[in-house]
């Protein structure tokens, strides 16, 4: 049997393991721990790739949603539209303004917010819009932003699984007000440690951000505000460093390895395969199924060999920590149907065909 992880991070490590290993061993030996050279470069060279005015790095992509939302000026009481599918950090953030978070129902092609049940949702409370580019796949941010521009609202677009995405040829996180990252390990630009950044091309903004992030200054001992510690340290900025310029790469890899999955998994009963929308470029962070019966095939992959990963058990409305917002299935009919039947299967740029030939076999198998 063909071993396949979900992901292989160590692979990675081996194929530039020289470079990571020098770039640890120069921070430890310059002590650089805490900002320094690593982070002012990765800054830099991070805004180049994403054509960003300015990038201000932090401690995790979570982080970034927390400190971007402050900057904007959210105030207890405000409320957020934000879509029902995606990881806690998204909505966890509103809440710890003393906001309240607004779920609106998701796409079924895309998983991404609906566009079309947004304006619906604004009241004289809303202040903004925190659209998440699910997967990989960017949401629909041209429509997004007319809403926005329209109502007077703020948009934040969370890019944590959307390096490189693109609409039309326009880059996840050249939108909106202002984007955030996560640079956690298993990200398509993965740290080995917890990492983020938030971009914007505000230059306000950016300085308030950066502030706030560093006990609120610029400066040590010169505290503008009183801000959190939330910041890159070294150790991580170098690896980063090391990893971006292969970004561009890797994403090709993942890409093709998601079009090798198109063909392998075509016309499998039961099994529904993720769809890129025409222009739109897809960075499958996570390949995405959907099945008919989800958990019998999940058992059935794992006992050939194959681990998959379910993203996300419960879509937000429906966890525990919401119940008080009341919320029913009917409230959210795609993304209540959806959560019972996606899938996600092993996707990584070392993928070697053989592995994916395997997963693929035993998808059909499974299926069958």
């Amino acid at each position: 049997m063909v071993a396949v992880p979900f992901v292989d991070l160590h692979a990675q490590y081996l194929s530039i393991k020289t470079e990571i290993d020098e770039a640890i061993a120069r921070v430890i030996a310059t002590s650089s721990f805490v900002r320094g050279p690593d982070v002012e470069s990765f800054e830099a060279e991070y805004s180049r790739l994403m054509g960003a005015e300015h990038t201000v790095s932090c401690a995790n992509g979570t982080d970034a949603i927390y400190i971007a939302m402050k900057a904007l000026g959210i105030k207890p009481g405000d409320e957020v539209i934000t879509t029902a599918q995606t990881w806690i950090s998204t909505s966890e953030t509103i809440g710890q303004h003393g906001a309240k978070p607004i779920f609106v129902d998701i796409d079924p092609v895309t998983s991404t917010i609906d566009v079309s049940k947004i304006e619906e949702k604004i009241t004289s409370r809303t202040v903004g819009i925190i659209p998440v580019h699910l997967y990989g796949q960017m949401a629909d941010m041209p429509a997004i932003m007319a809403i926005a521009e329209r109502r007077g609202l703020w948009v934040i677009e969370d890019c944590a699984q959307a390096h490189l995405a693109a609409i039309d040829g326009r880059k996840a996180g050249s939108f909106g007000n202002i984007a955030t990252w996560s640079f956690y390990p298993g990200k398509n630009l993965g740290a080995m440690g917890d990492a983020g950044a938030i971009t914007t091309d505000d230059a306000a903004l950016a300085r308030h951000m950066a502030c706030f992030a560093r006990h609120g200054g610029l400066v040590k001992g010169d505290h503008e505000m009183e801000g959190i510690n939330s910041r890159l340290d070294g150790l991580q900025a170098a690896i980063l460093n090391v990893k971006l310029p292969r970004l561009a790469g890797w994403t090709a890899r993942r890409r093709a390895i998601a079009k090798r999955y198109d063909g392998l998994l075509s016309g499998i009963a039961g099994v529904a395969l993720p769809t890129e929308v025409a222009g739109r470029e897809h960075v499958y962070h996570l390949y995405v199924i959907e099945a008919d019966d989800r958990d019998g095939l999940a058992a059935a992959l794992k006992d050939r060999g194959v681990p998959t990963v379910v993203n996300y058990k419960r879509a937000l409305p429906f966890l525990p920590c919401y119940a008080h917002l009341g919320h029913r299935p009917e409230d959210f009919p795609v993304a209540h149907r959806l959560q019972d039947r996606i899938l996600s299967l092993p996707i990584f740029a070392e993928l070697t065909e053989a592995q994916q030939d395997h997963v693929a076999a035993s998808v059909r198998e499974a299926a069958a």
